[in-house]
């Protein structure tokens, strides 16, 4: 049995949407030979994220959780680091070498958007000789706001620029020296090879996002109520879950326009279609604004968009989803997006509608497994002309129905399939570290 550090900041019981890839993985860990140890951050000093019980019972009772302090945010937040990543660093960095010193660990697992822990990796394997592997869920490094107001980036533009000069400088060496690097979109292997051509292309690969079905059985279960609308009340029931950052306010206009059309032609609609957009916003509790709705006022959709900014418990969101008549999935401008929320929508098995740009890694999954409305863009693709063909394509071709994929379909977006994947990655890296001691001791 290998064991291996998993290095999570967000995990359980806290609901955030970056540990979902660990969550989902460890309870299959043991089985192919791994046994986990997780790092994590205690709930209380994350801000603003809520806490749910019942992502915690999803973790095996036999996987350790380790959980430490992080600078107490009322001081951190005096100089602008609310950043959990920057918080939790010296804790992290003074747990991991005890943990590292006291067993033997084989690997460490980064999986977390919170970067700057991430740098710790070189640290550890210059002191502790422990390979490690990092999973890019979203870029570290970007130059998505090259040439654009920073003033719209996540963050804002101070927060963003500080973030983006940290990244400069942490994420050169601790990619250079990492054994692997996991990317949920194609695109990012191609953007770090540029950036690092001394890093071989086989240190990287690509491993989409996943799903668990036993989530969906929770969510099924007597403890789990959505409270976002009432799917009885004789309307059709569209929905969207997740943040709407900045990048989707094309796609936003596009959609709106087309319904604003469509209402043109046929007035019932508005009063027959709901559309519900959930956890919107980057923010929490107060600090969430609505980013929806004042696009849908533009094009005089309002009155049949509802948006809840803030965050809903994971288990909720899910069962909004299978209350669903229908998902509707937006995609950023920026080709490299991969949407987290892909599989869920496809073990929920409802009629969906998906604008992505055209390069997106969803639309060619989607076209390939031949489910869902897909309707594509490029940069230069007018608002008009998005919403003409999400119009003829959605709204008057009608939703249409699910189609129940085979299990062998379903199967590349399961836990498990994830984690088999994964294992390949940690067994490949636990034996490049090996091979390198061995030839260091022979020089």
């Amino acid at each position: 049995m290998r064991r291996i550090l998993i290095v999570s900041p967000h995990f359980p019981p806290v609901n955030a949407p970056d540990h979902q890839r660990v969550r989902m993985m460890l309870p299959y860990l043991r089985a192919l030979g791994w046994e986990a140890t997780v790092l994590a951050v205690q709930p209380d000093e994350v801000d603003g994220l809520p806490r749910e019980p019942l992502l915690e019972r999803t973790v095996p009772a036999d996987v350790e959780v380790v959980r430490t302090g992080a600078v107490p945010l009322a001081l951190a937040a005096r100089v602008g680091m609310r950043t959990l990543g920057l918080r939790a660093y010296p804790h992290f960095s003074r747990a991991g070498a005890r943990l590292l010193r006291a067993r033997q660990f084989h690997l460490v697992f980064f999986s977390t958007t919170q970067f700057a822990v991430m740098a710790l990796g070189p640290r550890w394997l210059a002191r502790f000789g422990v390979p490690y592997v990092l999973d890019f869920q979203d870029p570290w490094l970007s130059d998505y706001y090259a040439g654009r107001d920073l003033a719209a980036a996540p963050g804002g533009r101070w927060k963003y620029g500080f973030s983006q000069w940290i990244a400069a400088r942490l994420e050169p060496k601790t990619v250079r020296a990492c054994a692997h690097a996991i990317c949920v979109s194609p695109a990012y292997p191609e953007f770090l090879q540029r950036r690092y051509p001394d890093v071989d292309a086989s240190r990287f690969s690509v491993l989409p996002f996943a799903m668990a079905e036993r989530d969906f059985a929770v969510a099924r279960g007597p403890e789990v109520r959505q409270t976002i609308f009432d799917p009885h009340d004789g309307r059709q029931h569209w929905v969207y879950v997740g943040v709407v950052p900045p990048s989707f306010a094309a796609t936003l206009r596009g959609f709106f326009r087309a319904l604003a059309r469509a209402i043109e032609a046929d007035s019932g609609l508005r009063h027959r279609v709901a559309l519900h957009f959930v956890g919107t916003s980057y923010a929490s509790g107060n600090r969430a604004v609505k980013v929806v709705e004042p696009i849908a006022r533009e094009f005089g959709v309002y009155n049949c968009v509802a948006e809840h900014p803030q965050r809903i418990p994971y288990f909720e969101a899910l069962r909004c989803l299978l209350a669903a008549d229908a998902l509707i999935l937006f995609g950023s401008d920026d080709p490299s997006y991969n949407a987290s929320k892909l599989a869920a929508s496809l073990v929920a098995r409802k009629p969906s509608l998906a604008v992505f740009h055209e390069d997106s890694p969803v639309v060619t999954t989607l076209r390939k497994l031949g489910v869902g409305t897909v309707v594509d863009f490029r940069a230069d693709t007018s608002t008009e002309n998005l919403a003409e063909r999400i119009l003829k394509q959605w709204f008057q071709a009608g939703p249409e129905a699910a189609r129940l994929l085979s299990e062998e379909q379903l199967a590349p977006f399961t836990a498990a399939h994830m984690t088999e994947q994964m294992v390949r990655v940690f067994n490949e890296a636990t034996a490049q570290g090996l091979h390198g001691k061995l030839a260091g001791k022979r020089d």
